[in-house]
């Protein structure tokens, strides 16, 4: 197997198993109630009847936290079938990209040479042979250029995913279709030129 190989599999440029893993990650989102306790005199709100200074009663204020439950995993479980399959190359590769992963991102940097240092392959055909495994079981799918790679946040993610999920839904904001684009402003404005 070769690069060549690899070109069947199209070049994405953002991650092609992130809508997916959006809908997998909130709908696995457990919330957990935490109170404040007795012994934090800040934490509570006191009544008193201004009368008579009278204690009417307090409240105790529950923050709402939002947990991965999977948060501390790197590897997810729920996704671990997808490993079933693999060759002895791929798992290797896999182990590599494993110390690529940067906190909080879904893309990383494959480079061919320190992989096959990390994996004592010869050749590079045993990591295309890997790399042609990953993609086809969709553990991570190519990226804009040949070196760079998106990781399936389902299968494998370094960081907590819940924030991962919020930021690409941030970033993924719907346009006012009322607003216009400077950008085909000019561009109409300079054809209407000429």
């Amino acid at each position: 197997m070769s690069n060549f190989t690899l070109e069947k599999y199209k070049k994405n440029t953002s991650n092609p198993f992130v809508e997916k893993a959006i809908d997998e990650i909130n709908n696995n989102i457990v919330k957990k109630y935490r109170s404040s306790s007795g012994q934090d005199q800040k934490a509570i709100l006191q009544a008193f009847d201004p009368k008579t200074g009278e204690l009417l009663g307090h409240t105790t204020f529950i923050r709402q936290i939002e947990i991965d439950e999977e948060k501390f995993t790197k590897l997810y479980l729920s996704q671990f079938e997808a490993f079933w399959d693999l060759g002895k190359q791929a798992i290797k590769v896999f182990g590599y990209i494993m110390t690529k992963l940067i906190p909080k991102q879904d893309l990383f940097i494959f480079l061919m040479e320190e992989c096959m240092n990390y994996t004592d392959y010869k050749s590079k055909s045993s990591i295309f042979i890997g790399l042609g495994q990953l993609l086809e079981a969709e553990i991570i799918a190519r990226g804009p250029a040949d070196s760079l790679y998106f990781i399936n946040p389902l299968v494998a993610f370094n960081g907590n995913r819940i924030t991962y999920a919020k930021t690409y839904v941030k970033k993924k904001k719907v346009k006012n279709p009322n607003q216009l684009n400077l950008l085909d402003q000019i561009g109409s404005f300079e054809a209407d030129k000429e």
